[in-house]
């Protein structure tokens, strides 16, 4: 068993593990940040505001490259229509408000959650899309006073797409996008405004306008899906925060519960020589005072005294066996001393211990045991116990002219078992568990026999089990109860084979039987 410290025993009084609070308090500060999230979703929590803040950053840095190869591509087509020094210029300005963008998104992705301000990043990024867009815009000053037709096809187009590529990576942030069209969409109107009206002109706007709506339409539908995703992660994350909060309470319990279990199997093997050592001498001079070995009462009542003593300290010695045999075995601290053993000899040994009892109270006993049942390899005293245990029972529950059926044979899987069957009161099956648990007792076996610990079924199934067998209890009210206990395979022992005479080997066609 495993010995139990003094930091075992501060745990079990109640002291805290500082790592152990320190795991909870931090389980415990995620299970309600994600709880906060998941009632705060799309109304401005903060946490959402800086995981949008966020996604906005990585898609600027993501497409800045590709902004800058755009602005590349369109300062090298505007050369035909505007002087090469203002097209460069403008290219230069365009190019490093990317740049600037580029820098203010990398520190925006470099900050803690706690450290961003979520409305000083929103007004610093609404600012810098306006600037940029404006920028993106000044396109038309350059290439619309040229006198060909195709330069303001030229330019409807570049703004529809600039505007199509900003509203797609602002859409996390709302503000943004309108800030990012609004120059755009100035810019349109300028470019599109002509000299005399005509429909053509006016379905070419309303066409250019109705793309810009479009633009807006789709960013917020993604600002839409972002927010559920978010939705649904801090969802996840809360169901898996709380299984780790209930995990680390569950190993609490569990380490509380061994801990508890240790202390009480430690004492118990501790106080097992204090409490019998007492009794013994209870038990010793009680019996020399009920036999008057020392001559004889002058009050014949001080006789029967010592009888009661001595019946009552056997009792309680009893009690006490039992209680240390089940802590043994609970404890695992129950070594089986294993040896050949013959499965009916031990029964009839304690039928026959037993048969007076069942005598006194006229219950018939019936013996039934397979013929040439091989030996067992288990603990004898082990055995023993549990059939005397078994027995005991049995006899106690029966009403007087019952009856009490003993089996003994083989299994279908080639162990061996034994079955005690009685007539008594039986057991409702709902307290079937309750008699199988440790000073568990049934109301009809209360009604109807004499105290007793509850231990000797707990014991017994104990007893089985380290034997690596099976123990089952069957009962009906009003019709009895059978017990059957199973020694697997493994425990049966093989019948050795005849040796030839002549060789000294074993016959040829002679084999063990088989268990």
């Amino acid at each position: 068993m495993v010995e139990i410290t003094a930091q075992m025993i501060e745990r079990g009084r109640g002291a805290a593990d500082p790592k152990t609070t320190a795991q909870k308090r931090k389980i415990a500060y995620k299970v309600r940040e994600a709880r906060e999230a998941l009632t705060s979703a799309g109304s401005g929590h903060r946490a959402f505001d800086v995981e949008l803040l966020r996604h906005y950053a990585a898609g600027r840095k993501s497409a800045g490259l590709v902004m800058s190869v755009a602005s590349l591509a369109i300062a090298f087509i505007a050369i035909a229509w505007a002087p090469p020094n203002a097209v460069f210029i403008w290219m230069t300005c365009v190019v490093a408000g990317l740049a600037c963008i580029h820098v203010m998104s990398s520190r925006l992705e470099g900050l803690a959650g706690a450290d961003v301000d979520v409305r000083k990043w929103r007004r610093r990024v609404i600012l810098t899309e306006t600037a940029q867009s404006m920028l993106w815009a000044g396109v038309v000053l350059l290439v619309l006073p040229s006198p060909d037709p195709d330069a303001q096809h030229f330019v409807l187009i570049v703004l529809l797409l600039l505007g199509a590529m900003s509203a797609l990576i602002t859409a996390t942030v709302p503000g943004a996008v309108y800030a990012a069209l609004a120059p755009i969409a100035l810019a349109i109107a300028f470019a599109s405004w002509p000299a005399q009206l005509d429909a053509t002109h006016l379905l070419l706007a309303a066409l250019t306008y109705a793309a810009l709506l479009y633009f807006v339409v789709l960013a917020t539908r993604l600002y839409e899906t972002w927010l559920e995703n978010l939705s649904f992660q801090a969802e996840k994350d809360g169901l898996i925060a709380e299984l780790e909060q209930a995990k680390a309470n569950s190993d609490e319990a569990r380490r509380r519960a061994e801990e508890a279990s240790l202390a009480k199997s430690r004492f118990l093997a501790t106080m097992s020589h204090e409490l019998r050592t007492p009794l013994n001498a209870i038990l010793g001079f009680s019996e020399v005072m009920k036999g008057e070995l020392f001559g004889a009462h002058s009050v014949p009542a001080y006789r029967e005294y010592s009888n009661d003593i001595h019946t009552s300290g056997q009792h309680l010695l009893a009690l006490i066996n039992e209680i240390l045999d089940l802590s043994r075995i609970e404890a695992g601290r129950n070594e089986l001393r294993e040896e050949s053993i013959a499965l009916a000899s031990i029964v009839e040994d304690c039928n026959h211990l037993l048969a007076m009892r069942a005598r006194k109270r006229d219950i018939a006993i019936s013996y039934v045991a397979a013929p040439d049942l091989p030996r067992l390899w288990a603990d004898e005293r082990a055995v023993r116990q549990v059939v005397l245990n078994l027995l005991t029972n049995a006899i106690k529950f029966t009403p007087q002219g019952g009856s009490v059926t003993i089996k003994i044979g083989w299994t279908q899987a080639g162990g061996q078992y034994f079955s005690v069957r009685d007539t008594g009161p039986g057991i409702p099956e709902s307290e079937i568990p309750i008699v199988m648990s440790s000073f568990g007792r049934s109301s009809l076996s209360q009604k109807n026999a004499e105290e007793g610990s509850g231990l000797g079924l707990p014991i017994v199934k104990g007893l089985v089990e380290q034997h690596g067998g099976t123990f089952t209890l069957r009962s009906k009210v009003r019709e009895g109860t059978e017990v059957i206990v199973v020694f697997p395979p493994e425990r049966v022992m093989n019948a050795l084979p005849r040796l030839d005479e002549n060789s000294g080997a074993p016959r040829a066609g002679a084999r063990s039987r088989a268990a």
